[in-house]
Order: C-alpha cells, then sequence, then structure tokens
C-alpha cells in the first residue's frame, strides 16, 4: 500500500468495534485466534467500513441502500494517496478540485478527498438512486457539506459533457469503471470471489453492487477508451483525467487509445494485499 495510507497494517478490532459497537455483532475469532469479520458478508463488511470511517476519517454516520457497491476502504484511499503525489508535481498552492466520475451511493472517493487532503469535490453518477444516497451522505457531515457536490449525469452515453460546466477547472478527474462486460460475467465473478473466501452463505454479492456498478457493455476496456475519447473535449478545463484498470490485459488497448489522440500517459502501479491494480493518469499538451 502507499506509505500515507494508514490501512498499512491489520484491521485493529477492539478499536473498531469501540468506535462502532454494531460491528460487534459480525466479530469472531478465527482458527488462526485472530480477530475478524466474515469478508462474504455485504452487512460485516459495510459496518467495518462504518467503523473504519468513524476510526480514521471523522465520518460519524453513513449509509448505503441495499444491494449497493460497499467499497474496501483501504484501496480506495490509496487510489487518493497516489493522485496526491501526482498532484504534488505541480507544486501548486491552489486548492484543488476534483471529479469522480462515477461517485456511486456510497460517495467514499469524494468523503476520503475532503478528509485526508482537504479538496474540493464533485462527484456525477447516471443512477438517480445512486445520487440521492451520495448527497445524503454528504449532508451527515458539516466537512463534506462545504466541500462536496453531486451532480446526475443525465446521459448515460456522455462522462464529462453535462457535468463539467463553463469555466470549471478540474485538477483530476478520478474513475473505478465498471469491469465486466456483462451481468453474467459480473455474477460469475462474484461466485468466485465468494469460493475464494470459503463463503458458507447462499449468493451474496461480496461488496454489494447494482449491476451498473459492475458492468457495461464491452467492458472496462471499452468504457475507458469511451472516456479517453471525451476528454479531449475538456483538455482545457482537467490537468489530469485519472482511472483505475483493474485487467492488466487491457492496457494495451488503452495505451493504443492515447498514443491514437496524442495523450501524455503514464501508468501507477498499485498493490493491496494481494490484489494488483493500477491508475492510468493522462493529459494533452
Amino acid at each position: 500500500m502507499h506509505p500515507k495510507n494508514v490501512h498499512t497494517k491489520p484491521y485493529e478490532f477492539p478499536s473498531l468495534v469501540r468506535a462502532h459497537p454494531e460491528l460487534s455483532t459480525y466479530t469472531f475469532i478465527n482458527d488462526f485466534g485472530n480477530e475478524t469479520i466474515d469478508f462474504s458478508s455485504s452487512k460485516a463488511v459495510f459496518h467495518l467500513n462504518k467503523a473504519l470511517l468513524k476510526s480514521y476519517y471523522g465520518i460519524q454516520e453513513w449509509v448505503l441502500p441495499k444491494g449497493y457497491l460497499c467499497p474496501p476502504i483501504p484501496g480506495r484511499a490509496d487510489y487518493i494517496h497516489h493522485l496526491a503525489d501526482l498532484l504534488s508535481e505541480e507544486n501548486s498552492k491552489e486548492e484543488i478540485n476534483g471529479l469522480d466520475i462515477g461517485v456511486g451511493a456510497n460517495c467514499i472517493y469524494p468523503i476520503l478527498g475532503v478528509q485526508i487532503y482537504d479538496w474540493h469535490m464533485v462527484g456525477a453518477d447516471i443512477n438517480p438512486k445512486a445520487v440521492a444516497a451520495a448527497r445524503e451522505n454528504v449532508l451527515f457531515t458539516e466537512a463534506l457539506q462545504k466541500k462536496v457536490e453531486i451532480r446526475h449525469q443525465m446521459d448515460n452515453a456522455l462522462m464529462f459533457r453535462g457535468i463539467i460546466r463553463d469555466g470549471e477547472y478540474f485538477h483530476f478527474t478520478m474513475c473505478n469503471p465498471p469491469f465486466h462486460a456483462s451481468e453474467e460475467a459480473a455474477v460469475k465473478g462474484t461466485l468466485r470471489k465468494l469460493k475464494n473466501l470459503k463463503a458458507s452463505s447462499d449468493y451474496n454479492l461480496n461488496f454489494g453492487g447494482q449491476a451498473r456498478e459492475l458492468w457495461c457493455n464491452g467492458g472496462e476496456a471499452l468504457f475507458i477508451k469511451r472516456m479517453i475519447k471525451q476528454s479531449v473535449m475538456f483538455k482545457d478545463q482537467v490537468g489530469w483525467f485519472t482511472t483505475l484498470v483493474s485487467k492488466k490485459e487491457n492496457l494495451q488497448k488503452i495505451y493504443k487509445q492515447l498514443d491514437k489522440l496524442k495523450a501524455m500517459h503514464r501508468t501507477i502501479e498499485m498493490e493491496q494485499g494481494h490484489k494488483k491494480s493500477r491508475i492510468v493518469v493522462w493529459r494533452f499538451e
């Protein structure tokens, strides 16, 4: 993990339970004598997230509609810290403005951006229920009310148009794109996760997740290629465009699209435990 990430050590469940007593319902001692939770249970992960947000980020209330993506916070924090490193290269003293494409009901990237680095954040989403939930999460915390705005993207073919307004400038955009190409693939991926976690429960999304959050036609590669094409129109209003790339095999398709449009780009590798991912960043001169 990024060296600035506060989650580099194993979870300290006793202190997390003190911060959020409801978590105790889901903790148990495993065969190695360690306190843990069942990570295949979306309810357990939800309450772990509430405990983490209370303990480390000053967020006393956070909600999530049933079935929506419940993110692993340590990995999300890593993305934020790597963006901070990227921005530090500019040596800018300006207040930082960031845009999260596909903010989701959890609103986690704007929350972390504000609470860790005091950035101003805009979150955009196509799903009206997700937009409503994200706005509710902002309203719970005064610091977020002053720094976060949630916008509804009305056209599912567009990513930046209708969200970035005339005269606005964002130092970065970020995105955690849908990585499956179909609902069937998303279900198979979830079942594989549950098998790896040795889950004994019935079918259950490991981190929740509405279909739109987990898959789109063409999958991750096509989604990002569309984003790159549309980013050209906003090259003067964004410092760095960035996106997570889950599947390494998609990188060459993404690089080809970036080279075609003469974009400067590079890849930032990330690793959390056994999981490896990366952030692709680009800009236009």
